[in-house]
């Protein structure tokens, strides 16, 4: 895991917010423009990231060029940026063997044969939410779900940004409830609390934002018709996506995961008559349509890393930590605190990590219990990580569903119902047996 930033050495407010400036001209660049001109795919986001990372290189003073662009390289080839590599390597070629084959297809049909259609979308979500808190992983989560969901939004005549976020709405729901997730052991080893106390305080503030989505996606589909035409199928096509789904649920690594999925891929097309060449060639082609994500990855990386190097997150520390007033004040300063260095490391593990510390002593010196304070940790990097078009989540669901990584923004209804019930749990401080501590 990574190490907490050194805040002991004071960074000026010219070189924090210099720091900071790749971050906020890639703002500009990618989302700004893109919501004045009203269109997400005019301006690429990998185009927005070099800008932005050329900037970062340059702006990085006191340092010989050379070393500006290793620092930038290192962080780039970060061990968990290259294992995300080869999760969107592995990714691509079981998308498009499961694609060709027709496994997609057979689990789609049979789905909205036999489901109501008024009931598939809330029921993808729950799915999500399901097999993110098994796997403890927003990842392996995305993996496994979209695919289906991106076919069964086509089948049914659905925005397939739209269902792509219902994904990763569920999925973040898990990833911050789960026992075995990242970022709850992050959050209740940095805050000196365990997992079950901070699961128990965690769930009065994720479950009423679970079940205000499912509220919505309720209402949204109660006029829903069935658009599809139910098809003969072989079940056996299946196989591969069911090996995924439950080998995912099993809580096995995902790249296992998606190395069975491929392999049962490709014996199913052999039994069904499609050549290995053939195969080889679907293997192929999914490798290549991630080749623009891995890009983004390494750009998002390297450029995030420098900001870091240069006292970016150094300097959002400081600042918000000398802000602190009260038990309210002091929930909301942690809040921020995660949610902004998250915001700059586009990694909610990294985050927790990096804020962990100063938020104990916030804590400490404000009377916020740790089991709440690991929640507000867990749930709001949550939040930022869901809504970040830049996040290895949204990168890895629009990677398969070849669609903007900001065009399941407008439908992300789960992680602004938990930022509602995280302010809710500020402003009147539930649970309430969890402020038993005297103010100071």
């Amino acid at each position: 895991m990574d190490k907490p930033v050194d805040t002991s050495r004071h960074i000026p407010a010219s070189q924090g917010w210099l720091a900071l400036s790749p971050v906020i001209l890639f703002l500009i660049l990618y989302v700004a423009v893109s919501v004045v001109i009203g269109d997400f795919y005019k301006i690429p986001i990998s185009v927005a990231l070099v800008a932005s990372s050329m900037w970062a290189v340059a702006i990085y003073r006191g340092h010989p060029l050379m070393r500006r662009i290793e620092v930038f390289s290192s962080e780039a080839g970060h061990s968990n940026i290259l294992y995300m590599v080869w999760v969107f390597i592995l990714a691509g070629m079981f998308a498009a063997l499961a694609r060709e084959i027709g496994a997609v297809d057979a689990t789609v049909n049979f789905t909205l044969r036999y489901f109501p259609a008024q009931f598939v979308v809330p029921a993808m979500f729950f799915a999500a939410c399901f097999i993110s808190f098994s796997i403890g992983t927003s990842v392996g989560t995305v993996v496994a779900l979209t695919p289906l969901a991106v076919d069964m939004a086509e089948g049914s005549g659905a925005s397939v940004a739209f269902y792509v976020a219902v994904v990763l709405g569920g999925a973040f729901f898990g990833d911050n409830l789960s026992f075995i997730s990242d970022t709850t052991i992050a959050a209740t080893r940095s805050q000196g609390c365990d997992m079950s106390s901070k699961f128990k305080a965690n769930l009065w503030i994720a479950l009423p934002a679970a079940l205000v989505t499912i509220l919505i996606y309720l209402f949204m589909s109660r006029s829903t018709v069935q658009s599809f035409t139910p098809t003969e199928i072989n079940p056996w096509l299946m196989t591969p996506y069911l090996i995924v789904i439950v080998t995912a649920v099993a809580g096995i690594n995902v790249t296992l995961v998606l190395s069975l999925g491929t392999a049962a891929a490709i014996v199913t097309g052999l039994l069904n008559g499609v050549s290995i060449i053939d195969l080889a060639g679907y293997m192929g082609g999914g490798i290549e349509s991630m080749g623009e994500l891995i890009i983004i990855t390494l750009l998002a990386a390297g450029m995030l890393g420098v900001i870091k190097a240069a006292g970016g997150i150094r300097f959002i520390l400081q600042g918000l930590s000398a802000k602190v007033s009260g038990r309210r004040g002091a929930q909301t300063v942690i809040v921020v605190l995660v949610g902004l260095v998250n915001l700059c490391t586009a990694n909610n593990t990294v985050a927790i990590i990096t804020v962990g510390g100063i938020a104990r002593e916030i804590s400490e010196r404000f009377g916020v219990d740790p089991r709440k304070s690991a929640s507000l940790l867990d749930s709001a990097s949550c939040v930022v990580q869901c809504l970040i078009p830049y996040g290895a989540q949204t990168l890895i669901a629009t990677g398969l569903a070849g669609i903007s990584p900001a065009a399941p923004f407008p439908y992300l209804y789960y992680p602004w119902a938990l930022a509602g019930m995280l302010a809710l749990s500020i402003i009147f401080l539930f649970p309430r047996s969890l402020n038993h501590r005297k103010e100071s």
